[in-house]
């Protein structure tokens, strides 16, 4: 049972109380200034809304865990400072556990730097570990640590820090943040989002089709999942 309490906790406040914050942010969101700016897009009156599949691929290749032939496939467009983000990281990764091969999950990276003023460094600091092949571990530790890094004033010398601990080269990571290529990546998801209308934080595709925030629930998503791998049959 105590196994079992962290992920009733998670339930009850993606369902409930961050919710709130959710829709709060929505309006607010920006894209780096390498990149255009989404618009907003109404709300969905079903689980899983039909969105256009064509356009921008988005920063290739992508963060992904999974084989790209999975019948399923959750696309995230996250930002590191968001509170329900950092949520949903949790239940990401229970799905990931749950359902194996048959899932695929992408991150793609939204930070919403009028809202968050570390949001772009944390991308940042995430795609520069992302070029050593630690892009997941840099991932866990940004949503892990959220609260102790969003008050902060100067997040530079802790998430070098971070970059630190999970093995990278420090200079390398130092010069690869403040890299083109990093910032092309960034832009890049910037740009599929802005194409498939994504205007808020945590926005999450099912096979290219937008899901409500309210169904990012464990239960709810896994329903949703378990529904279409039966459609994939």
């Amino acid at each position: 049972m105590k196994r079992l309490l962290p992920f009733v906790i998670i339930l009850a406040v993606l369902s409930v109380a961050l919710g709130v914050g959710y829709y709060q942010t929505r309006p607010k969101a920006t894209t780096p200034p390498a990149g255009p700016t989404p618009q907003p897009t109404k709300a969905s009156p079903s689980p899983v809304a039909t969105v256009p599949t064509s356009g921008n691929p988005g920063a290739q290749p992508p963060h992904a865990h999974g084989p790209e032939n999975a019948p399923v496939t959750l696309e995230e467009f996250g930002d590191y400072e968001c509170p329900p983000c950092a949520l949903f990281h949790p239940v990401a990764k229970m799905m990931e556990k749950e359902f194996g091969s048959r899932l695929r999950f992408v991150f793609r990276q939204f930070p919403l730097i009028q809202t968050h003023k570390h949001a772009l460094a944390a991308a940042r600091s995430a795609e520069a570990a992302g070029l050593q092949g630690k892009f997941w571990e840099m991932h866990d530790l940004l949503y892990a640590n959220q609260a102790t890094w969003h008050e902060a004033t100067d997040v530079g010398p802790i998430f070098e820090g971070y970059a630190t601990n999970i093995g990278l080269d420090l200079a390398r990571f130092r010069r690869d943040v403040a890299s083109e290529v990093v910032a092309r990546r960034i832009f890049l998801d910037q740009k599929r989002a802005n194409d498939l209308g994504v205007n808020g934080t945590p926005t999450v595709f099912m096979n290219g089709r937008e899901l409500e925030f309210e169904s990012l629930a464990p239960e709810k998503l896994r329903t949703l999942i378990n529904a279409e791998l039966e459609k994939t049959k």
